[in-house]
């Protein structure tokens, strides 16, 4: 059980980038997961994810050299999630439910690059929390990450709907 979940239903073994590939699949998660439940579903899954990634996080790491094998991407499903809650809420605002959240592509799009980004090159305390050894360690980057992505997110729509008017 802890596998499935810390590889997030063994996604973590796609190679080349897993984390890139756990990241992708919680962008296809989240737009399934909209439909059955909205952004509020997701926000709710959100502290789900970051307590099973803990846990399993833990379970798959115990006694093992390296703390944060590749393999595990359960952080990046919660971290990604993260960065996605500004575009599911606002496609909500604007009445896009379904595949008409699809609409919002921009803002799907900039989440994932933007987390990518984050999680990749761990600019300030992104990359001290990576620092961390142990499983809070390996969830604690990516949520930071997700953070950041998200205002990223906030902030290319505030440029691109408030300021360009688009």
């Amino acid at each position: 059980m802890t596998r499935l979940i810390a590889t997030f239903f063994y996604i973590g073994y796609l190679r080349p980038f897993s984390g890139t590939w756990g990241s992708a699949a919680a962008v296809i998660a989240a737009f399934g997961l909209n439909f059955l439940g909205g952004w509020l579903l997701i926000a709710l899954l959100i502290p789900v994810a970051i307590l099973a990634g803990w846990w399993a996080t833990a379970v798959e790491t115990r006694d093992k050299p390296d703390h944060d094998p590749s393999e595990i991407v359960i952080d990046e499903v919660a971290g990604q999630w993260i960065a996605l809650l500004p575009v599911l809420i606002g496609a909500a605002h604007a009445g896009h439910a379904g595949w008409e959240a699809l609409a919002l592509w921009p803002g799907w799009v900039t989440a994932f690059v933007a987390f990518r980004f984050f999680d990749i090159l761990k600019p300030g305390p992104i990359g001290w929390a990576d620092r961390q050894h142990g499983p809070m360690g390996v969830m604690l980057d990516d949520i930071l990450a997700g953070i950041a992505a998200a205002l990223t997110v906030g902030l290319a729509a505030y440029l691109s709907h408030g300021i360009l008017g688009a």
